[in-house]
């Protein structure tokens, strides 16, 4: 059973950065996509961005020119590095992971993201 467990969210100002990080266990397979999705209160879950194991990466226009997502294939560790956060970047952030042959998703918990102006 796949298993993603987040971490590196909290409180920061705006205008700091924050890196989340996700781990994947329980024998995820390749190829596959891991990647980002947010929630802020009262909004819909959106699509923040993924990169798939050829290490390309793809990102939402909210996010673009200020966030870098990378993966460590090795300990299966997906992460978000993000940039200049303003209070818009405030929510819940999950992890996913799509496996590519057979369509299977897994998300992970969720890791709350501050961001005070």
């Amino acid at each position: 059973q796949v298993q993603l467990v987040e971490s590196g969210g909290g409180l920061v100002q705006a205008g700091g950065s924050l890196r989340l990080s996700c781990a994947a266990s329980g024998g995820i397979s390749s190829p596959n996509v891991l990647g980002w999705y947010r929630q802020a209160p009262g909004k819909e879950r959106e699509w923040v961005g993924n990169m798939n194991s050829g290490g390309f990466a793809a990102y939402a226009d909210s996010v673009q020119g200020r966030s870098t997502i990378s993966r460590d294939n090795d300990k299966n560790t997906v992460y978000l590095q993000m940039n200049s956060l303003t209070p818009e970047d405030t929510g819940v952030y999950y992890c996913t992971a799509l496996i590519i042959f057979g369509g299977s998703r897994y998300w992970g918990q969720g890791t709350q993201v501050t961001v005070s102006s």
